[in-house]
């Protein structure tokens, strides 16, 4: 017998998102941030080292997807490199192009990973 699929994703649902209800989780036992909505998870994964933080992918799944969960998760990352004196490297594309349009956070990457940044 096959499994019928959730209904709601299989209509390609989406899922209303009050930003000031949703509150970023910073689970450092598997380095990343995370939101969750709806019993769905939003994350952006991140490996530590001393001195620096590489933010390393962003991921919002599709009902979720164009209501600013992205740029909350990049926000509080960012904050937190910040406020830890930690350097931002970024590889993922998601996170160099907040930063791109967010100058507040360009002084947390280094001059030569900004100004490949800044190129893209």
């Amino acid at each position: 017998m096959n499994k019928p699929e959730e209904p709601a994703r299989a209509a390609g649902w989406s899922v209303g998102v009050n930003l000031d209800n949703v509150t970023v989780i910073h689970n450092e036992d598997v380095q990343q941030f995370e939101l969750h909505v709806d019993g769905l998870r939003a994350l952006l994964t991140y490996r530590r080292f001393p001195d620096r933080i590489v933010l390393a992918h962003t991921e919002v799944p599709p009902p979720l997807e164009g209501q600013g969960l992205a740029a909350k998760l990049a926000r509080f990352a960012l904050d937190f490199a910040r406020a830890n004196r930690l350097r931002v490297v970024s590889l993922c594309p998601y996170v160099s192009s907040f930063i791109r349009k967010h100058t507040e956070y360009q002084d947390l990457v280094s001059s030569d990973d900004l100004q490949r940044l800044l190129s893209r």
